[in-house]
């Protein structure tokens, strides 16, 4: 007899937390971004949205407990400037985070 598929528990995959740390210490001149999670991030990359300069960069490697300084310059980042950062784990998937000033 077959088993109907809506019967059978389905696991989902177990939530991934964001492994970055802004530190705004610095701010508004620099943030500061660190791995905090236990795996290497390839391909870091960042846009910036609304009001605000940020210099243009390649993608990075980021290894756990590194760090990495952006400069943002501008004025009412406050206001409407969302950071979006985007990363690769090392199995391929790729993540976005946004960040809110």
């Amino acid at each position: 007899m077959a088993t109907s598929s809506l019967s059978e528990p389905r696991s989902l995959p177990t939530a991934y937390p964001v492994p970055l740390r802004l530190d705004r210490r610095d701010a508004p001149h620099s943030y500061t971004l660190k791995n905090i999670g236990d795996e290497p991030l390839r391909g870091i990359s960042f846009s910036l949205l609304g009001p605000g300069l940020m210099r243009a960069t390649p993608p990075v490697l980021l290894q756990p407990g590194e760090r990495l300084r952006l400069r943002i310059r501008g004025t009412g980042l406050s206001v409407g400037t969302v950071l979006v950062v985007r990363w690769f784990r090392p199995g391929g998937d790729e993540y976005l985070w946004r960040i809110s000033f």
